[in-house]
């Protein structure tokens, strides 16, 4: 392998798991059965890690005699909650398939999701922000009679579930997860397609626990951490790096909130001295607002995750100043691989951690080819990230043309991300190839212009899109997001500020400020949206 191409593996001292999910759990209660396992801090409850196996081993069991079997997908439609957790344990434990669910989907997404997975059972909240879940699940069971059985948490079903649970065999537990193999499929998680409809990433065992376990080792996790959780884990970033990375490690999950309040958060970090915080920079712009931030003890934070979208610069030394999170990680990856394939370690510089998205994690190789040959390319030339090893899923369930599409013949996952590596194996991510902007025939990453807008002390945030030019092409327009109580930018003093500092070709031409930006439910920022918007503004 040559010394200069952009080629890194991870280290391999550490050992793979092997174990399944519910085997892991019980392997971590009997080490830490008395210590604190899940604190939900909405609804002052508490479990250790006995209690918590006990209440997933009821809902298994529930399940069970429900005629839920292995390879059965489950559907899971809530924002968290301690019962979420149970769920996801409970089908680890039985072998049946867990269906995450986004909670922002509506009567149309949940009928495709439904359909797609052949799903058999739902857990799912009435309803949830103004929304009823209930009666889209009612549409969803009139075009799906595949649907059997639904469980509403907090209602009649969700006890009767329990009640049939506590009456169970605890001893079959163990005869059924002897027939568990760690390859199996355990997992679909729907990706947010921005053209058709979402893709089913399939993930296994050997997945997502290694994923959980190998993110938590990288950021020091023992049992004496506690890690404050607000993003969804409908999403890998809160079941895998949170609820995984805890239950491998001893560690507690704090549920902060059902849905991501910066108050709350803050209020929770606080009150149960946690260790370790999680969020997307948008989460974390937002706490750094809340005027709670200086009101508060928040000493007990040492480390956490900033992963989901690039990390605006500013914002890390906030979180690092502010927050006192001096061990933070930023976290790269996708869902269809489990989801982290790069971190940077507690111990690297705040350069470093500012400026990439650290280094290939353990048992993993990525390498950055060109886009359009695949072709290895040297350090220091953008292209195309690819990851390999044990965190690529399985596939797009039900859909082998998708999966080829993305995992080519030798395993390696093509992200559609572009990245450049360094030397030292470090990557920065320059942004999506569908996002690179071409203006003039020149490339342009927006990654690179938003990261100097945000050096202007009245912006708390900016995005930069490409919109249709006659004469160039693409033109640059940026989306920004001004700080309370600061005068607004207009093009020409964005230009002003631009000049001499940015080539001439990288300096937008449009200028539109925003109070939010159109986002996912993953804090994600939808450019799609953006340039069909930009596009009607614009004429």
């Amino acid at each position: 392998m040559s010394a200069t191409l952009s080629q890194a593996a991870g280290p391999t001292d550490a050992r793979l798991l092997t174990d399944t999910i519910g085997d892991n759990l019980v392997a971590t209660v009997r080490a830490h059965g008395a210590r604190e396992a899940l604190v939900d801090s909405a609804s002052g409850r508490r479990w250790t890690y006995d209690e918590l196996l006990a209440e997933v081993d009821t809902v298994a069991l529930g399940l069970l005699d429900l005629g839920v079997e292995k390879g059965d997908r489950v559907g899971i439609w809530a924002p968290n909650c301690p019962e979420w957790v149970f769920v996801q344990y409970a089908t680890a434990r039985i072998g049946a398939i867990l269906v995450n669910v986004n909670p922002a989907y509506r009567a149309h997404e949940l009928s495709f999701v439904v359909g797609q997975s052949a799903m058999r059972t739902i857990v799912a909240v009435p309803a949830f922000k103004g929304s009823s879940y209930a009666d889209m699940i009612d549409e969803a069971r009139a075009e799906h009679p595949g649907l059997v059985d639904v469980v509403l948490i907090g209602e009649s079903s969700w006890d009767e579930l329990r009640d049939r649970g506590a009456r169970g065999d605890r001893d079959r537990l163990a005869t059924i997860g002897a027939d568990l193999v760690a390859s199996d499929a355990i997992n679909i998680q729907y990706t947010s397609g921005t053209t058709g409809f979402p893709k089913g990433a399939t993930l296994s065992h050997t997945n997502i626990l290694n994923n959980g376990w190998f993110v938590g080792e990288l950021i020091d996790y023992t049992e004496h951490d506690r890690v404050c959780i607000p993003v969804p884990f409908y999403h890998c970033f809160g079941m895998v790096m949170g609820n995984l990375a805890c239950t491998t490690h001893g560690a507690t999950m704090v549920i902060p909130a059902p849905g991501f309040d910066p108050a709350a958060t803050l209020r929770s970090v606080a009150a149960e001295r946690c260790t370790s915080l999680y969020g997307v920079p948008t989460m974390f712009i937002a706490m750094l607002a809340d005027p709670l931030v200086d009101e508060l003890d928040l000493t007990s934070l040492r480390t956490g995750i900033m992963a989901g979208s690039p990390c605006p610069v500013e914002t890390m030394k906030q979180v690092i100043e502010r927050l006192g999170m001096a061990e933070v990680s930023i976290c790269y990856g996708m869902t269809e691989t489990s989801p982290v394939s790069m971190q940077t370690r507690t111990d690297d510089s705040i350069e470093r951690r500012v400026s990439t998205v650290g280094r290939v994690g353990p048992h993993l190789e990525v390498m950055i080819v060109d886009p359009l040959t695949g072709a290895p390319l040297p350090h220091g030339e953008a292209g195309e990230l690819c990851t390999r090893g044990y965190s690529v899923m399985l596939g797009y369930w039900e859909q082998p043309d998708k999966t080829a599409e993305a995992i080519d013949a030798d395993g390696w996952m093509h992200t559609g991300d572009l990245g450049v590596m360094d030397a030292d194996g470090y990557v920065n991510i320059t942004g999506r190839i569908k996002d690179m902007v071409i203006r003039g025939g020149e490339n342009i990453y927006p990654r690179e212009i938003e990261e100097f807008l945000l050096t202007h002390p009245d912006v708390l945030d900016a995005q930069v899109i490409g919109v249709t030019d006659q004469k160039y092409g693409e033109e640059l327009m940026a989306w920004i997001r001004m700080k309370p109580g600061t005068a607004d930018l207009d093009v020409a003093t964005v230009r002003e500020f631009c000049t001499g500092q940015l080539a001439h070709y990288k300096i937008p031409r449009y200028v539109h400020l925003v109070d939010e930006f159109p986002m996912t439910v993953t804090g994600k920022v939808r450019k799609v949206q953006m340039r069909a918007e930009a596009e009607q503004l614009l004429g």
